[in-house]
């Protein structure tokens, strides 16, 4: 039994506080040590590595699904007899924390420059420190169980010598290389950002078709941009070389509108003849497309913009201006020179920053990128051979169109958090060093080197983490027990973003897939189905719903009605409902536990069970395994649901109830029987709930008799052997229904009810044991004084009430229910008052006057009014029919 809470029913709290159990209950699991995991070659392992929350925030409701989802699998694991392990952590996230620190410093009037690289990076570890700490213990306000001796940090030593070691390999097998590319460069963010990293949106804007001349005005040639001022970057005309409108010119040339700069008109397959003019405008240094046809025609590139999204030098007059402002200025110029043919209204998709939303601006840039092929091809064939499972499969396919078309991976940032590229440059004969460790000069000319400014995009490093947590590059223990991990969790954003990533890099350093299971969850958004966002000022602070609610309210809300992969609306009612579950079923815990009596309790007495007690016992069973197979296939919701349903309607409302007449009875031998049953079926269904509701299941759980120190420890449920009452339960289910609709039928004729009356049930010889054996608890339910069981009607008064049912028919004598004529003169003022209110609607909707003024809802609202009198009236008249007969 555990000594933290010995059976006493008097020390159990009339009602439950969550505030006040489980900041509690949490510390003394992570001082007890639950959570801990060490390689056991006794037990198969399950292995979950979080996905890194950033540094740079707080838990926000996207993270409570996330951690939500995956505790429910790491506790049903842990009480199933495996060695788990969930690995925590945080990401440093370059983009989005150098920005908060940037933001953070320009408060202060300073800049990066004010404070050097080794000021800024003192300020960023601070941040880290602060922040990432934060969001770490917020996570235990959710209760998630994780082994936090094992927390990690994508810049920590460990992770760092990691990202370094495979840096340096695939740049020696020629699989990283650097050169000029056209990246996605973020003008706010400064720095490069990979295909991965671009959301795109749809933007109104213009079709701007533009003439360019020949230098002698013999011919011209149109073309349509929807970026004007990348003109002044223009090196050639493209047409297609089938193009017979255009074979005399290819090979001449026109003049840049404008600008006056002679470019080449050249031909290329890209052009397609039937789109527009069939002529299109290349600019090799700011479209992915042109750079192609550039590299392909022989086309020199001029990169025209600044980091910043100014025009540089080479724009001539329009140098200084933003990318805006020069569409502006030269599409005005473009109208004075009598170039700009037309402007059509154009709506295309824009690439933005996925962390700023700024436009991208595409540029030609120096840059280091991972040859993605070969990383990529056996990545696909893994999910192609299904040694990694999308849950919900759907998501496979997903995962199969990026991979399918995958490029090559921009890795360098122009940051400074984050880790740094380890290569070296020797600007005296041009040597690039690739090492893992520091090299101080150059080992060709032995010139002092210069080290690479650039950082790795993070989502290098968040690849390895399944990895380079357990330790790899050394060859740890743990590396060898838990990988592969098990399970991931987490959103379906994120699939190209790490979840490719991972199995890519798993697969060329582990020759092995990361994860055997990726378990996809939606988005929470509000309850107009908005994305939580802080321009919409729709967020909820989770920590807030906790304080108010409690974390198992919100961890069920999360997980209730919510199927994998899609989205969900958070609504507080949710939160509302989960909270009153909570003490419905600390009430009823508590009720049993009153009622345990002194003694001690012992097993279940199989010789002396009652059709009810076989019927929850069965139910047990049946709930056991349809839980265990939900939890299994990743439907948590539909496992919550069960237990919800059977914890609330089957073991609250009727098993207790049930058992109330025996606990309050002077049978000694029943009451033991039945506590012995309600103390089986309360533990197991609170370790049922556990992985969803973890605290108040722990503080219920170790309260019962021969509960050990913790639930969590505890083994899952295993169906009891020798309880599938098939037919029993089968009858119960029929007894139920019945009590059912006579309780309808009591409540339609408005019986009291503390109101008793003699009740028949007249059933068939089959089902006449069960009912017979059933009987006492109608007088519990179903306000019968007396249930007699009869084969036939004999006997019964011809004006008894009948209630149908396919168990059997229950017959209760009218004047039994009812004063008839007190109910009559009842229903008779009712009827008046009816009949007033039909009155007074029909005549306000004859009224043209009111149809004419009225708003349609209030007109609706009358109509709806007199249908519902009328429908109440023929009820009234068919009861007062009845009664008078």
């Amino acid at each position: 039994m555990c000594e933290q809470h010995k059976h006493d029913p008097a020390e159990m709290p009339k009602t439950y506080d969550p505030s006040a159990v489980e900041d509690r209950l949490y510390r003394h699991w992570e001082e007890a040590g639950y959570f801990k995991s060490s390689p056991n070659p006794d037990k198969k392992p399950y292995t979950v590595v979080i996905p890194p929350p950033n540094v740079t925030g707080q838990l926000h409701m996207g993270h409570a699904l996330d951690e939500t989802m995956q505790d429910i699998l790491v506790r049903y694991k842990r009480m199933s007899g495996y060695e788990t392990l969930w690995v925590p952590g945080t990401d440093h996230a370059s983009i989005a924390t150098e920005v908060k620190i940037v933001e953070q410093m320009a408060k202060e009037g300073l800049t990066k420059k004010d404070v050097g690289y080794d000021g800024f990076m003192k300020r960023a570890w601070a941040w880290k420190d602060e922040y990432g700490g934060r969001i770490v213990n917020q996570l235990r306000k959710l209760g998630s169980s994780c082994d936090w001796d094992r927390e990690r940090f994508t810049m920590d030593e460990g992770c760092s010598r990691a990202v370094t070691k495979v840096f340096v390999d695939l740049y020696k097998k020629g699989l990283i290389y650097r050169g000029d590319r056209i990246v996605n460069w973020c003008p706010c963010c400064k720095t490069a950002i990979s295909n991965a990293e671009v959301e795109f949106e749809e933007q109104p804007s213009n079709l701007w078709h533009v003439r360019y001349d020949a230098p002698d005005k013999s011919y011209s040639i149109t073309v349509a941009t929807t970026r004007p001022e990348t003109i002044l970057g223009d090196t050639g005309i493209a047409v297609n070389p089938k193009d017979e409108r255009y074979a005399d010119i290819v090979g001449k040339t026109v003049v840049i509108p404008v600008v006056g700069r002679e470019i080449p008109i050249v031909a290329d397959e890209y052009v397609e003849m039937d789109f527009g003019t069939g002529a299109v405008k290349i600019t090799p240094s700011h479209d992915p497309n042109d750079f192609e046809v550039g590299i392909r025609c022989g086309l020199p590139r001029m990169c025209m913009f600044t980091e910043d999204g100014h025009i540089n030098e080479l724009g001539g007059k329009y140098e200084g201006l933003t990318t805006k402002e020069c569409r502006k200025v030269f599409v005005e110029d473009l109208k004075e020179a009598g170039a700009l043919v037309k402007i059509e209204p154009y709506s295309h998709n824009v690439g933005t920053c996925y962390r700023c939303h700024t436009t991208i601006e595409p540029m030609v840039s120096k840059q280091w990128f991972v040859s993605i092929k070969t990383l990529a091809e056996p990545a696909i064939k893994a999910v192609e051979e299904g040694r990694v499972k999308f849950v919900p499969e759907r998501y496979a396919q997903t995962y199969f169109n990026w991979m399918y078309n995958i490029k090559d991976w921009c890795i360098s940032r122009q940051l400074w958090w984050g880790h740094r590229i380890p290569a070296w440059y020797c600007d005296e004969c041009g040597e690039t060093v690739v090492s893992e460790e520091n090299v101080e000069f150059c080992p060709k000319c032995g010139a002092k080197l210069r080290p690479e400014q650039d950082v790795l995009d993070t989502w290098f490093s968040s690849g390895m983490w399944p990895f380079s947590t357990l330790g790899w590059p050394d060859k740890t223990p743990e590396l060898k027990y838990y990988y592969p991990t098990s399970t991931l969790s987490t959103g379906y954003d994120l699939v190209f973003f790490w979840i490719a990533r991972m199995i890519m890099f798993g697969l060329y350093v582990m020759d092995d897939v990361p994860f055997d299971h990726v378990f996809i969850h939606g988005m929470v958004r509000d309850e107009l189905g908005r994305k939580m966002s802080k321009s919409l000022g729709n967020g909820i602070d989770p920590l807030e719903i906790i304080r108010d609610y409690g974390a198992d309210s919100l961890r069920f809300s999360l997980t209730a009605g919510t199927a994998a992969g899609t989205d969900m609306r958070f609504q507080i009612k949710k939160v509302e409902a989960a909270r009153n579950f909570c003490n419905k079923v600390y009430n009823a815990s508590r009720f049993v536990m009153m009622n345990l009596g002194d003694g001690e309790i012992g097993d279940i007495d199989m010789a002396n069970l009652d059709i009810a007690d076989k019927w929850i016992l069965s139910r047990l069973n049946a709930v056991i395994r349809e839980v265990t197979a939900n939890i299994d296939s990743f439907d948590l919701n539909l496992a919550v649901e069960k237990i919800y349903s059977f914890i609330w309607t089957e073991l609250c409302d009727w098993y207790i109830e049930m058992a109330k007449p025996r606990l309050y009875g002077e049978n000694e031998d029943a009451k033991r029987g039945v506590r012995a049953i309600l103390v089986r079926v309360l533990s197991d269904s609170m370790k049922l709930l556990h992985p969803f509701m973890p605290f108040i299941t722990e503080d219920i759980y170790t309260r019962l008799p021969g509960a050990e120190e913790t639930i969590m420890l505890s083994s899952w449920p295993k169906p009891i052997e020798g309880c599938d009452f098939t037919e029993e339960a089968a009858a119960m289910d029929g007894i139920m229904e019945l009590v059912r609709a006579i309780r309808n039928v009591r409540a339609e004729m408005n019986v009291p009810p503390a109101k008793r009356a003699h009740m028949y049930i007249v059933t068939s010889e089959a089902n006449a044991p069960a009912v017979r054996e059933a009987a006492p608890y109608f007088n519990k339910l179903a306000g019968a004084s007396e249930a007699e069981v009869k084969l036939n009607k004999d006997g019964i008064a011809p004006d008894a009430v009948s209630v149908v049912s396919a168990v059997g028919d229950a017959f209760i004598p009218l004047n039994e229910l009812i004063d008839v004529e007190k109910e009559l003169a009842r229903l008779d003022k009712e009827r008046t008052r009816v009949e007033g209110e039909i009155k007074r609607a029909e005549g306000k909707l004859s009224n043209q006057g009111f149809i004419a003024k009225a708003p349609a809802k209030v007109i609706e609202e009358e109509r709806a009014k007199l249908s519902a009198a009328k429908e109440l009236m023929t009820k009234l008249e068919t009861r007062i029919a009845e009664l008078n007969k």
